[in-house]
């Protein structure tokens, strides 16, 4: 499905599946729970999910002649500091518009964690005092204005790679991974638990995992706190990426699951239940999750559990997209652990 896809390699390889067998026991011990590890993908600054869908994105910024990535996100976006780790490898200038999408208790929030990366790998950081939407931002135009105003060749990638042409592409290429790692393992995963925001991870999964039809069990667990247009975006993607890959299954609403119960109080803001998610899972796995996307995701994950939401028996797989570094800005959050 992606051979005619020029892709520029970032990553290492295939990323790494470990079972989370503390958790899994914590929890009762009815389901087996794994986690496939986006987190520990590269070396760029701390690697992501972000990077499986540049590789994809990156061929067509240099067949454009452009000399510099524009793209937007918030303070802390992962999503920002891989698109400036991605502009210094290939030799790009780099652009980001930083918005205001999470109010903040922490004074040093716009200094620390993913925007001080994106500075320090040399991204000119344009702060904005604007909030959270998933959708195309006036910002992020006026930059590719700028941009052209003042000589330079701009390549625009949207936020979180999401609504690009070509930004469903890698999580395609993830359902692959997976169908292979599994031949190895002897078995095939149950459910796929994964954060929505913008949305393209999730498309590129369903579409990935479509081929052997098992979109409907890729459960997207909502981090937007706007779930409908979350939901409405996540579907577009999955129907456009579909297109390209030439999928001969025609995807509709309900093969697009996304359960919208953990993304509280708002985007970017942990809620008690998220905040203990995150230590358990750190006390028991070692693993760390972040405030914004992955520790909802855990604490989504955990509820279902302990709900029962999975048959016994299941194999979970649980994406890890990564963003620890995020996890900086909420020091005070995290102060006494």
């Amino acid at each position: 499905m992606l051979k005619k896809f020029p892709r520029y390699p970032l990553t290492f390889g295939p990323t790494p599946i470990e079972k989370l067998d503390r958790l899994g026991k914590h929890l009762g011990g009815k389901v087996e729970i794994y986690a496939k590890r986006e987190d520990c993908n590269s070396g760029l600054a701390f690697g992501g999910s972000k990077l499986r869908k540049l590789e994809y994105i990156v061929p067509d910024a240099i067949a454009s002649d452009a000399d510099t990535l524009v793209t937007v996100g918030g303070v802390q976006s992962n999503h920002t500091r891989m698109v400036a780790a991605v502009a210094a490898k290939i030799g790009m200038k780099c652009l980001l518009v930083q918005e205001s999408w999470v109010p903040h208790d922490d004074v040093v929030y716009d200094r620390v964690g993913n925007i001080l990366l994106s500075r320090i790998l040399g991204a000119e950081v344009r702060l904005v005092d604007e909030g959270f939407d998933i959708g195309i931002r006036y910002s992020w135009e006026e930059a590719l204005h700028d941009v052209k105003a003042r000589g330079g060749r701009p390549y625009a990638i949207p936020a979180g790679a999401s609504v690009h042409k070509y930004g469903g592409l890698g999580y395609v290429g993830f359902a692959y991974e997976v169908r292979d790692q599994e031949k190895q393992l002897g078995f095939a995963f149950d459910y796929i638990v994964v954060s929505t925001v913008t949305g393209s991870t999730h498309a590129g999964m369903i579409v990935g995992f479509a081929k052997d039809g098992r979109q409907r069990n890729v459960i997207g667990i909502d981090a937007s706190a706007t779930p409908a247009k979350s939901k409405a975006q996540v579907l577009s993607i999955a129907k456009r990426t579909a297109m390209l890959v030439e999928l001969e299954t025609e995807l509709v609403e309900a093969d697009v699951v996304l359960l919208q119960d953990y993304a509280y109080p708002r985007y970017g803001v942990p809620s008690e239940e998220t905040k203990e998610a995150i230590r358990l899972c750190a006390r028991l796995e070692g693993m760390i999750t972040d405030p914004v996307y992955e520790g909802k995701s855990m604490q989504g994950m955990i509820d279902l559990v302990q709900k029962g939401f999975f048959p016994e028996g299941s194999r979970v797989l649980y994406a890890h997209l990564g963003g620890a570094p995020a996890i900086n800005g909420y020091g005070y959050t995290f102060r006494n652990g």
